[in-house]
C-alpha cells in the first residue's frame, strides 16, 4: 500500500512541531468505526479506508518514534520508517480476530524502526563487544537516572558514575554519548571554512518519487518477512534467547536468561551466538530467493531441499 499524496509528510523542510500539528488534526477512531473501516479494506480494497485507518494512527507512530531519539539518528527519518511499519500492519490487519489496530500495529512499527536503527548503526559500523551493545542500549536510561540530559559531553563526574554502574570503561561511555548524540549537530559546519555546507545536508532526502518510496517499502516488507521466516528455524528456546537479547528494547540479561533457562552464562551465549548465526544465514537465503526470477526460486529451492 503506498503512502497517499494528502498524507503529511515530514522532512527537515517542514519540521516536526508542523507535522505533529498536522497529525493532530486526523480524528481517533471508535472501535465501531475501526472495524467497519478494516472491513471494507480488508474486503474490497476501499483505499479511502486504508487511509483513514492510516491517519488516525499517524499519533501512535510519533509517540512510539520520540522513544528512539536518542539513537543519533534523524527523528524525521524514524518517524518515516514507523509510518512504513503502519501501512505494513494496516495492510494486514484482520479486524475480525477482536483486536484493536493500534494493538496489532505497535509491533509492526517498532519492528520497521527497530530495523532502520540497526541497518543505520551498520553502516557506520558500530561496535559488537558487549560493552558496546550494553552501551548503545542503555546509555540515555543511565543518564536520565542523574539527570544528565543536557546535550554535548558528559561531566568527568557524571562519566565515572555511568561507567560503574553500566560495568563498562570511562572512554566507552565517552565515545557512545558522541556517537548516540549526533543528532544534535546535524546543523554544524562540516569545515570551519563555512563554505562546506552543514552535516544536514548529507540526510537523505525525503522528497523521492511515489515509485522510489514504493519500492523502498517492498523492500523493507521483504527484509520483515526474511526475518520472520528465519525465525522460524529457531527452536523455543533459541527464540526466546534471540528475541530477549537481539531484538528488545531492552535486552535481557544473560544472568536473567540463564537463570530463566537453569543453565550457565556461557550456555545462553553460546546459544544466543548460534541463533544469531542460523537467523543471519536463514535471513541470506530468504532474501536470494525473493530476489530471484521465479525459474530461480525453484531451482534454489530444490538446491536447498537437497
Amino acid at each position: 500500500m503506498a503512502q497517499s499524496a494528502s498524507m503529511p509528510v515530514i522532512n527537515a523542510e517542514s519540521g516536526l512541531a508542523r507535522y505533529l500539528d498536522e497529525i493532530r488534526r486526523f480524528p481517533m477512531l471508535e472501535p465501531q468505526q475501526e472495524y467497519m473501516l478494516a472491513k471494507r479494506w480488508r474486503e474490497h480494497g476501499d483505499r479511502t479506508a486504508a487511509q483513514q485507518l492510516v491517519t488516525s494512527h499517524l499519533r501512535l507512530v510519533a509517540k512510539i518514534a520520540m522513544g528512539y531519539r536518542g539513537y543519533g539518528l534523524p527523528i524525521s527519518e524514524v518517524i518515516s520508517e514507523g509510518n512504513v511499519g503502519l501501512m505494513q500492519a494496516v495492510k494486514r490487519f484482520e479486524p475480525d480476530k477482536g483486536f484493536r489496530l493500534a494493538t496489532y500495529a505497535m509491533w509492526w512499527i517498532k519492528a520497521a524502526i527497530q530495523e532502520y536503527i540497526l541497518r543505520s548503526w551498520s553502516l557506520v559500523k558500530m561496535g559488537t563487544t558487549a560493552n558496546q551493545k550494553k552501551l548503545f542500549f542503555n546509555l540515555r536510561k543511565a543518564k536520565s537516572k542523574i539527570s544528565a540530559l543536557e546535550e554535548g559531553d558528559l561531566r568527568p563526574d557524571q562519566v565515572k558514575i555511568i561507567a560503574k554502574r553500566l560495568g563498562v570503561g570511562e572512554q566507552d561511555v565517552i565515545d557512545m554519548n558522541r556517537r548516540l548524540g549526533g543528532d544534535a549537530s546535524l546543523n554544524a559546519p562540516i569545515r570551519d571554512d563555512g563554505d562546506s555546507g552543514e552535516w544536514q545536508d548529507w540526510l537523505v532526502d525525503n522528497s523521492d518519487s511515489q515509485e522510489t518510496k514504493l519500492a523502498e517499502s517492498q523492500e523493507l516488507d521483504n527484509r520483515r518477512k526474511a526475518l520472520a521466516a528465519a525465525m522460524e528455524v529457531l527452536n523455543d528456546r533459541e527464540r526466546r534467547i534471540f528475541q530477549a537479547r537481539r531484538l528488545a528494547d531492552d535486552p535481557v540479561t544473560l544472568e536473567e536468561l540463564a537463570e530463566e533457562f537453569g543453565v550457565s552464562r556461557e550456555r545462553v551465549r553460546q546459544i544466543e551466538v548460534r541463533a544469531f548465526e542460523k537467523v543471519q544465514k536463514a535471513v541470506r537465503t530468504s532474501i536470494a530467493a525473493m530476489e530471484q526470477p521465479p525459474a530461480g526460486r525453484e531451482a534454489m529451492s530444490a538446491a536447498a531441499a537437497h
